[in-house]
């Protein structure tokens, strides 16, 4: 049954020589790594807005200057990251580049800073992607939390059926997301041009009394937010077709486009409509409420806008595995991250992260406000640490152009570095945790490391010394009455050594005397070692029994503790009976370098 509702979810297992089918087109491509980066329009010019109303209304005539400068630092990043692939085709972005340039602790910062903004992605783009529906729908602002974790566990399972079947559920709704969004930034600016908008708004470059450079940058900084994304094409570089790295460099520049433009229209549209920040209502809803009316055309870009935001966590679907691999590879990461699943994605990982940002969600309420700086954080780090690995990539090479790649790769640093600053000293109170929590996954990073290392050590051999040693063996077999269940044991254990003792653990002298007599009586032709209890521990005199055996045994004997266990005919049998083979199979494991075997026999009944 298990296995069948897993089919229905997930589809059917696919070979190991299927993995080039999975590999996707730049169409695809563009719909799966570029849907965070693409729905942050629907909440980038917020950010902006959101702190320039301090300052009051008047002050919001800022947020076109402040949006150009954010697609200024986009076309940096665009020019950078498109090196960074033609040098690293392999992919792991932020983290490969950061490792071979900067050191190993550097690539931990980077890669752990991603691991940490992947999951924020999930929880940022579900909680966005609430407040969209709860805009159109305000009776279902109670339910936020239920309604994105609902669509953390739906893109879960969409991942686990294969990048290229997410790929093709996607691309219908990003699209219509694009569409839509240029559908009302010209309906929006066509109707303010013939003057349909009367909103009476500041003036380009009007006198703002109580306005400061810190709020100013503040305000960059949180319309930087629009910028989270942009990394996933050169982490994720071995999901595109061949040639990889050339397909991964033009989809980045079809995402930067269709960014740039879509960011800079509704920043302006919102200032021309003299739009502000409402808890209740997105500005994109406001924005199509301005030009559209509540009719159906708002309707259907309420509900692609909330999709695209749901479906921005797919970025981190993508990259968050992939990433997982490259540091569980080096040793970083638990091995399951390398384990590819039924449908050839790396399961584990696309599971893990599902979790991590449904707790998240829970955590915060659904809360994005709060979730979208420790989000913005979490990118530039990467983004500054890729930069400067770059940087220090051209100046060791320095290939043939390489003074032209670096100064884009430095305007790219200088600029992220300023960013992630003012993110620190502006929003200190929102982000503060991030000191605390990167430092113990770099602590955790290398400790899963270091047991590794210890493992590898240990494990290891000298292939010209040590060879296997030929013992005998000694098998113990431990009893709780005669039953089939012990009879099949001992015949099992009978074929493989002449060797071999049942012990009976008993609680006073007439329950042993009584098993004395039965065995006697029934004469499998196996030795019985009887060991009385006084404190009725079954465990505490088998441990003594077995230490004793190894004392006198170990040098000439393998030692196999042989467990008898019956399996119920259904699930919940087990709880009628009493799990001693269990408990005992988990104290041997943990105490003793003994062999630890079961005989299984099913119950028919």
């Amino acid at each position: 049954m298990v296995s069948r509702f897993k089919r229905i979810l997930i589809g059917r297992p696919m070979k190991s020589s299927e993995i080039e089918g999975e590999k996707l087109s730049k169409l695809k491509a563009l719909a799966v790594l570029s849907s965070d980066a693409l729905s942050s329009v629907a909440y980038g010019t917020e950010q902006i807005l959101l702190v320039l109303m301090v300052a009051g209304f008047a002050a919001v005539w800022y947020s076109i200057p402040i949006s150009i400068a954010v697609l200024g630092l986009l076309l940096v990043l665009i020019l950078s990251y498109r090196q960074t692939i033609f040098s690293y085709p392999a992919g792991g972005g932020a983290y490969i580049v950061a490792k071979d340039n900067l050191g190993v602790s550097t690539g931990l910062l980077a890669g752990g800073s991603l691991l940490v903004d992947y999951i924020l992605t999930v929880a940022v783009s579900t909680s966005a992607g609430t407040d969209a529906i709860t805009s159109a729908f305000p009776s279902l602002h109670d339910h936020r939390v239920a309604i994105a974790l609902v669509m953390i566990v739906l893109l879960t399972i969409i991942n686990l059926r294969g990048i290229t079947e997410s790929a093709s559920v996607l691309a219908m709704p990003v699209y219509l997301f694009v569409i839509a969004i240029f559908i009302l930034i010209i309906s929006g600016v066509v109707k303010f041009m013939a003057g349909g908008a009367h909103t009476a708004v500041p003036e380009l470059g009007a006198t703002v009394s109580n306005i400061s450079l810190f709020l100013l940058l503040k305000a960059f900084s949180s319309g930087c937010s629009a910028l989270t994304g942009v990394e996933a094409m050169s982490n994720a570089i071995p999901n595109f077709k061949q040639p990889a790295e050339r397909n991964a460099a033009k989809t980045l520049i079809m995402m930067g486009t269709i960014l740039g433009a879509m960011f800079i229209g509704i920043s302006l549209l919102a200032y021309w409509y003299g739009i502000m920040p409402n808890e209740k209502e997105t500005v994109v809803s406001q924005i199509a409420n301005a030009t559209f009316g509540r009719g159906v055309i708002y309707y259907i870009i309420q509900g692609v806008t909330a999709l695209i935001l749901f479906l921005a966590a797919n970025t981190a679907y993508a990259a968050f595995p992939l990433l997982s691999f490259m540091l569980a590879k080096d040793k970083y990461m638990p091995n399951m991250f390398m384990a590819r699943g039924d449908r050839l994605g790396f399961s584990n990982g696309i599971i893990i992260l599902g979790v991590l940002s449904a707790l998240l969600v829970i955590a915060f309420h659904g809360n994005t406000e709060n979730l979208i700086p420790l989000y913005a954080v979490g990118v530039f780090i990467p983004f500054t640490l890729s930069q400067l690995g770059m940087m220090v990539r051209w100046f060791k090479l320095k290939p043939s152009g390489w003074k032209t790649r670096l100064i884009i790769n430095t305007i790219g640093m200088l600029t992220t570095l300023a960013i992630t600053l003012i993110f620190i000293f502006t929003k200190f109170s929102h982000v503060w945790m991030v000191f605390i929590f990167l430092p113990l996954v770099i602590m955790l990073f290398y400790g899963i490391h270091r047991h590794y290392m210890n493992m590898a050590n240990e494990l290891r051999i000298n292939m010209n010394e040590d060879k296997p040693v030929i013992k005998g063996s000694t098998i113990v077999v431990p009893i709780a009455g005669i039953t089939r269940v012990v009879n099949h044991s001992l015949s099992y254990a009978k074929s493989l050594t002449d060797n071999v003792v049942a012990v009976y653990v008993g609680f006073d002298d007439e329950d042993i005397e009584r098993m004395e007599k039965k065995w006697e009586e029934w004469n499998p032709g196996v030795r019985l070692i009887v060991l009385r209890s006084s404190y009725r521990s079954i465990i505490r005199p088998l441990m003594r029994f077995i230490d004793t055996i190894e004392w006198k045994t170990s040098e000439t004997d393998h030692i196999t503790v042989l467990i008898p266990q019956f399996i119920t005919k259904h699930w919940w049998h087990y709880f009628l009976h009493n799990q001693t083979s269990l408990m005992l199979r988990a104290y041997l494991y943990a105490q003793k370098d003994v062999v630890i075997a079961t005989v299984p026999y099913h119950l028919r009944k």
